[in-house]
């Protein structure tokens, strides 16, 4: 997604196999996703959920509601954010700030503290932003990104680390339009539960099945369904294979009470 040295290009690199793969980048998410679906590729990879700013909505909507396609796997990458501008930039050099509006949501301390007066201005990407500052050679414009955009396009780290919360975490999905990974015995999937009705006990209704079965849930949200105000689904993570007989039943009974 965007020009190399995104944070997606960093963790794709990090798989082996995806490493060794021909590899197409995306303007957006969207445009990643119908590539996809059009077979301009066989396989997807976007960002789906951070730790500290949440859900990638674009992503968990158009798998939710708008598209049919199918995870093949998880990424999880720590995200480490760098202060970068061109050789030789000082701190107090920097007039201007370039960045994803995520990445510059994740650096406010930082950005209150040591840059208060620097202007901030968006990108689309991180990677599009330290291509900006590197390839046009912008003195005095520093971008918040990450060390693979630095050597991509020749700048280098005024402050390292610059993000407000330690810990930081990007999930990335492998996407394809069918197929269902073979079970390893550490899987996880991903389900849409809809309320057959909005009546009080849904939700528990929906949680009993998984704990009657004792199957971890490992991430829970609800999301508007784009029906009627007020009106949400419920999107479910949990380990097991779609393919195990104790999922399988779950799923059964949940489709039965809710579909």
């Amino acid at each position: 997604m965007g020009p190399h040295g995104t944070f997606t290009e960093q963790a794709l690199l990090s798989q082996q196999d995806l490493a060794a793969a021909d590899t197409k980048p995306f303007d957006s998410i969207p445009d990643v996703l119908n590539g996809l679906i059009t077979s301009d590729v066989d396989l997807g990879f976007v960002p789906i959920e951070n730790a500290i700013e949440g859900a990638v909505n674009v992503t968990q909507d158009a798998l939710a509601f708008d598209l049919d396609l199918r995870i093949q796997r998880e990424v999880i990458l720590d995200v480490q954010l760098n202060l970068l501008a061109l050789p030789g930039t000082q701190l107090n050099d920097i007039h201007t700030v370039v960045s994803f509006p995520v990445a510059v949501a994740q650096c406010r301390n930082f950005l209150r503290e040591q840059l208060p007066e620097a202007e901030i201005q968006a990108a689309t990407s991180t990677a599009e932003a330290a291509r900006q500052v590197g390839e046009q050679r912008l003195e005095g414009v520093a971008t918040i990104s990450n060390p693979l955009a630095a050597e991509l396009y020749g700048l280098e780290a005024v402050a390292e680390a610059v993000e407000d919360h330690t810990g930081n975490q990007t999930r990335f999905l492998l996407l394809a339009r069918e197929g269902v990974p073979v079970a390893t015995g550490h899987d996880k999937t991903s389900v849409v539960v809809f309320q057959r009705a909005n009546e009080p006990g849904s939700l528990l209704a929906i949680l009993h099945e998984f704990a009657a079965r004792n199957i971890d849930l490992t991430r829970l949200e609800s999301r508007p369904t784009r029906r009627v105000l007020g009106d949400y689904c419920f999107l479910l993570d949990f380990e097991g294979h779609i393919g195990d007989e104790v999922v399988a039943d779950c799923l059964r009974d949940l489709k039965m009470k809710q579909g």
